[in-house]
């Protein structure tokens, strides 16, 4: 599983963009910032006719040296110690942990907690001024018992609030292998646990282990919280998951994010890809939770325009000129994790009309519409869960094999190599299932997981380089 992570790490990777170096802490918080980046899939449109059109919306995480400053950490890490982590995979998780502890400071905020059919936190939030007493509490931690899931995740944002400001990177880290059995643990009642956190500025990353544990519920989680997750088909390896996990909370440059995106009257927003959001009339807005050094996150609108508003403008000779007409307008606002301040962007998205086949084709942005053929190939791999699910496998398979093909077509039609990897994918999904008959079978239950894997990633680009 860790070539299929690393595979979609490089491809999303593709996409980030990284800004100059600093030369003291001091310029770092006068010229630190992210970049506001609004985009037409094509700047020029077909005049005269009722057409469907693309924008990206895009921040990119300012870089943050390694040996610089840092936004201060306070995270839970949240275990699961029933019965079902007997043997290597409770041992393996206790290394885990106690070596994610090395990659800290400590004046950074940890608290342990461990569930079962109850719930313990063995160590409250504090500084972590004793990595040696701390880890020989998580050494003592033995598996027995079923799982309380909802009750482990909101005791560890319990204790995240006790240090919970705008100046920490507020994380849970949950880790579980089995179903939610014990209080709440359905998809819908952990998922809007998520959303609340969300709105605290509490993010929540689920690293699941093995075939056993409820993937809708873990990805729910974790997406609508702005946390990260992963499927971890064996033990051995977690201490190279929550090395990357905490290298990602390590790396946060802003969080609080918040787009707001008007849509001029006459033009109808028609969905957004790529994060959860609102469409109230014209204006759309969502939150993008954390982004990281280097990353670049973003969300695509697709919008309708009309045929009376797609009018070409012509000079006194009846020459086709450029007009710019406003497809958007876009707010950001985030709090920057280095200047610890709260900070504004802003832009435009315009495009003109033409007549002219030609003026379209060549007025495309390949790096753009390779991100839009990326959502949309998630949203189609998501139709082959939902077939999976209700048996049709054949159906299942059709729906891969045709988003690899969509994938690749676009791949050369967009210049974009990175989309073949995502093909890839796909096809390596569709491996999965060869020659499997039920959707209970352990080789069909490890492609799904993979799927919902690759869709969490795909819509919230959390692979980092």
């Amino acid at each position: 599983m860790l070539r299929g992570i690393r595979t979609l790490t490089m491809v999303f990777a593709a996409t980030m963009i990284c800004s100059a170096g600093i030369v003291s802490a001091r310029e770092a918080a006068d010229h630190q910032k992210l970049t506001l980046d609004a985009t037409p899939g094509f700047s020029v449109l077909k005049a005269e006719e009722k057409q469907q059109a693309w924008m990206r919306v895009a921040l990119t995480g300012f870089h943050l040296k390694r040996t610089g400053e840092r936004a201060p950490i306070n995270v839970a890490i949240v275990l699961d110690r029933s019965g079902s982590m007997q043997g290597e995979k409770i041992q393996k998780a206790r290394e885990a942990a106690i070596g994610a502890l090395d990659l800290l400071r400590h004046d950074d905020i940890v608290s342990i907690i461990a569930y079962d059919s109850d719930v313990n936190v063995l160590v409250p939030a504090t500084k972590l001024t004793d990595k040696q007493q701390m880890a020989s509490i998580i050494r003592a931690i033995q598996p027995g018992g079923n799982t309380a899931l909802f009750g482990g995740v909101s005791k560890g944002a319990a204790e995240v609030r006790k240090f919970m400001d705008e100046k920490h990177v507020n994380r849970i880290i949950l880790l579980s292998d089995g179903l939610a059995n014990v209080g709440p643990s359905s998809p819908g009642e952990l998922g809007d646990l998520g959303t609340s956190l969300k709105k605290e500025n509490i993010s929540v990353s689920t690293l699941g282990l093995g075939l056993g544990y409820n993937e809708d519920l873990m990805v729910q989680l974790a997406a609508r919280s702005g946390g990260n997750h992963q499927f971890i088909e064996n033990a051995s390896e977690l201490a190279d998951i929550f090395r990357r996990e905490f290298d990602d909370v390590l790396s946060v440059v802003a969080q609080s994010v918040d787009l707001k995106i008007e849509i001029p009257e006459g033009i109808r927003p028609v969905r957004v890809l790529g994060n959860a959001a609102d469409i109230n009339g014209q204006t759309v807005v969502t939150r993008l939770s954390q982004v990281y050094s280097d990353q670049q996150k973003y969300v695509v609108v697709e919008v309708e325009i009309p045929a009376d508003l797609a009018h070409a403008a012509v000079d006194s000779s009846g020459t086709e000129i450029p007009k710019p007409t406003l497809l958007a307008t876009v707010n950001a606002t985030y709090v920057n994790m280095v200047s610890e301040k709260s900070e504004t962007l802003s832009g435009a998205v315009t495009v003109s009309f033409s007549s002219s086949d030609e003026k379209v084709k060549a007025s495309v942005n390949n790096a753009v519409m390779a991100d839009v053929v990326a959502l949309v190939a998630s949203e189609q791999n998501k139709l082959a869960t939902e077939l999976l699910d209700r048996g049709d496998l054949e159906g299942c398979r059709k729906s891969l094999e045709e988003n690899a093909r969509f994938l690749n077509t676009n791949a050369d039609k967009y210049a974009c190599p990175s989309l073949k990897e995502l093909a890839e994918s796909n096809l390596d999904q569709l491996g999965r299932l060869k020659d499997v008959s039920s959707k209970d079978a352990p080789a069909a239950m490890g492609a799904r997981k993979s799927m919902r894997l690759y869709q969490n990633e795909s819509d919230s680009q959390q692979s980092k380089p």
